[in-house]
């Protein structure tokens, strides 16, 4: 099957200011190659019924707005078609200068891989779209594909491409998920309507609190990474 993920990140900052935030978060949704359309489709309805045309994002989520975030986490949940997975990354515990050669743009994107590789399967192919940003390194989502690609030889990486993120549905469902998760996470959400929606997906969908989930988890993927080593 052919295969498209849209990915974001969450608290990007605390990579290089490690008292900025407990986690860094970075997110993508799975669809099928051929669900675009319709996914598209859906999308641009739910912001119509709400009278909302411009860019949706976790950062945007207030009481004038909860009821269209609502229904977009109401889409995903009750939509076999989407899945999200999200790694979350200790801040404090990442070490750019032993493991990375002081590059924290280069732990970043191998914190990527570890975001897709475990959900790149056989015999399917993958286009892979990222919230675009000026990278140091230009060769990153090159250097990116060619890593997954060589890794995954019976499966095909077409591209790792970075798109603006009010260009792309996808990643726009991303930054919501990945946000949302982030802040479970963070523990620093005051506002009403993001920890609405918070539980709203805890006591509607999961049955208990955002926390890491097995591998095999399909629908809401959390992958809490352990950088201390040991067994």
């Amino acid at each position: 099957m052919n295969f498209e993920i849209y990915c974001d990140e969450s608290g990007l900052e605390a990579l290089s200011h490690k008292d900025a935030h407990l986690f860094t978060a970075i997110g993508g949704i799975w669809m099928p190659a051929d669900y675009r359309e319709f996914f598209k489709e859906r999308m641009n309805d739910i912001k119509a019924q709400h009278k909302v045309y411009g860019e949706l994002k976790w950062n945007k989520v207030s009481p004038k707005f909860y009821e269209l975030y609502e229904d977009i986490i109401d889409y995903f949940f009750q939509t076999e078609q989407l899945r999200f997975r999200t790694i979350l990354v200790e801040a404090d515990k990442v070490d750019n200068y032993v493991f990375n050669n002081k590059d924290i743009e280069l732990g970043f994107y191998k914190f990527y891989y570890q975001l897709l590789h475990h959900w790149i399967f056989d015999f399917n192919n993958y286009n892979i779209f990222v919230d675009l940003k000026v990278n140091r390194d230009r060769t990153r989502l090159k250097s990116l594909r060619n890593s997954l690609d060589n890794s995954n030889l019976t499966s095909g990486i077409n591209q790792v491409q970075g798109l603006p993120s009010d260009q792309s549905l996808g990643i726009q469902l991303a930054d919501i998920l990945t946000g949302l998760t982030n802040a479970k996470f963070n523990k620093e959400i005051t506002s009403s309507a993001k920890l609405g929606l918070i539980a709203h997906i805890e006591n509607t969908y999961l049955g208990n609190t955002i926390a890491p989930t097995p591998k095999w988890e399909e629908k809401f993927n959390v992958f809490k990474i352990n950088l201390q080593g040991g067994w």
